[in-house]
């Protein structure tokens, strides 16, 4: 019977699962079975499968997530008496964006450690309370089942005590109030990647650049995290879909007094209402700004504002790191969009990069000329693959029977 790992990853409007083979050693990266649930808030929610046409979903407006979590167990019950019969899901692995100051490397999940992650909800509102969420669902559902925390945070542990320090009074870093750095599932992955493309290049001066509607640069040497964008929480650093990035405190503190703004509603303005949802007050989404831009100035400076922090936070890494050898692009958008690799490689000109302009164009794997005094690549990432080869270690035993089960 193979034993297979379904891996979860949960946002605030969207559910993404895959399935892996955990019966071959080592895991292989293609998943044999993937999916998502998009706007599970929202009166659309639409259900896709690999190899299904999508399904209109009218979910539960009372617990939404509930139910949303439910088609995707009815799906996998489907598959696995189907497609996938004589296979057993044996764990589940969930991306968990912060682990706080106690937990980095993956773990196996308890009623305990459940506690200790819902304390973490406030630094990470977009997505903490959802992976809690299907977690809690499945121990009710199913508590033989091995579940698995992977975190984001864990990438970034090695960067130094300096960098992860805020210049607060000393009883907040005692108090664990320091530069935690996410999507480090994402950048796990990069490094194993860098190592394969490119061998003993990769070991040098690196800037991974994660651009997704969440985005973050890191600094990486010998493949290692030396530094990052993201801090505390998930708002610092790049301007985001609709998260607002680097801002001075200070004129957060003037808004709340200006419009008597409470915590709730400040917390909301600026995972929210900001980014470039906010600048541009029409889309959170590169895509659907660019061909806006040069007819409304608000897409144009948003769009601008977007590609002006990148190039002044990688300009800051490279100081970090006292030169770059090698830039990457991953995620959604840093993976699909060429137009903006080009705007953002044309204003680091100034580093000897020279872009290939039809590798760019085609989103190939290596975007620089051999004369570029740096390669630029784009690399295609794979959280899942990440979490689902933690997972491995605590797999179910073997169920008694080859039919459908989930252990």
């Amino acid at each position: 019977m193979k034993n297979l790992v379904l891996v979860l990853n949960c946002g605030s409007s969207s559910i993404k699962f895959a399935l892996f083979d955990a019966s071959i050693a080592p895991v292989p990266r293609a998943a044999v079975w993937t999916g998502q649930i998009d706007r599970i808030t929202g009166p659309a929610a639409t259900l896709t499968a690999q190899n299904h046409p999508p399904i209109a979903l009218k979910l539960d407006a009372a617990k939404p997530y509930h139910d949303a979590l439910a088609r995707i167990q009815e799906q996998l019950l489907a598959e696995l008496a189907g497609p996938l019969t004589g296979s057993q899901l044996a764990a589940v692995a969930h991306r968990v964006v912060h682990g706080g100051s106690k937990y980095f490397e993956p773990v196996l999940l308890d009623a305990s450690i459940l506690k200790d992650l819902r304390s973490y909800i406030p630094l990470a509102p977009l997505h903490q309370p959802f992976a809690l969420e299907a977690i809690e669902l499945l121990f009710t559902s199913q508590p033989r089942l091995p579940q698995v925390a992977c975190f984001d945070t864990g990438f970034h542990r090695t960067m130094d005590r300096v960098e992860q320090m805020f210049a607060l009074p000393y009883s907040a870093w005692q108090r664990g109030i320091r530069r935690y750095g996410f999507h480090g599932l994402s950048y796990e992955f990069i490094s194993i990647a860098l190592a394969e493309r490119y061998g003993a290049f990769a070991q040098g001066k690196t800037i991974a650049a994660h651009l997704g509607s969440g985005a973050s640069l890191c600094a990486l040497h010998q493949l290692k995290s030396v530094a990052t964008t993201m801090g505390f929480s998930a708002l610092d650093g790049l301007v985001m879909g609709s998260r607002c990035g680097t801002l001075d405190p200070g004129a957060l503190l003037y808004l709340m007094e200006l419009e008597h703004l409470s915590v709730d509603q400040a917390s909301h303005l600026l995972y929210h209402e900001s980014g470039l949802l906010g600048v541009s007050g029409v889309s959170s989404d590169p895509r659907e700004l660019f061909p806006k831009e040069a007819d409304n100035a608000r897409v144009a400076d948003a769009l601008a504002l977007y590609v002006r922090r990148i190039v002044r936070e990688v300009g800051a890494l490279v100081a970090v790191l006292g030169g770059l050898d090698l830039l990457v692009f991953t995620a959604g958008i840093g993976e699909h969009n060429p137009a903006l690799r080009q705007r953002v490689c044309s204003a680091l000109a100034y580093l000897g990069i020279e872009l290939d302009l039809e590798a760019n164009a085609h989103n190939a794997r290596v975007i620089s000329t051999a004369r570029s005094a740096l390669r630029v690549g784009v690399e295609p990432t794979n959280e899942e693959w990440i979490a689902a080869r933690a997972a491995t270690h605590w797999l179910a035993p073997p169920a008694a029977d080859s039919g459908p089960t989930v252990a």
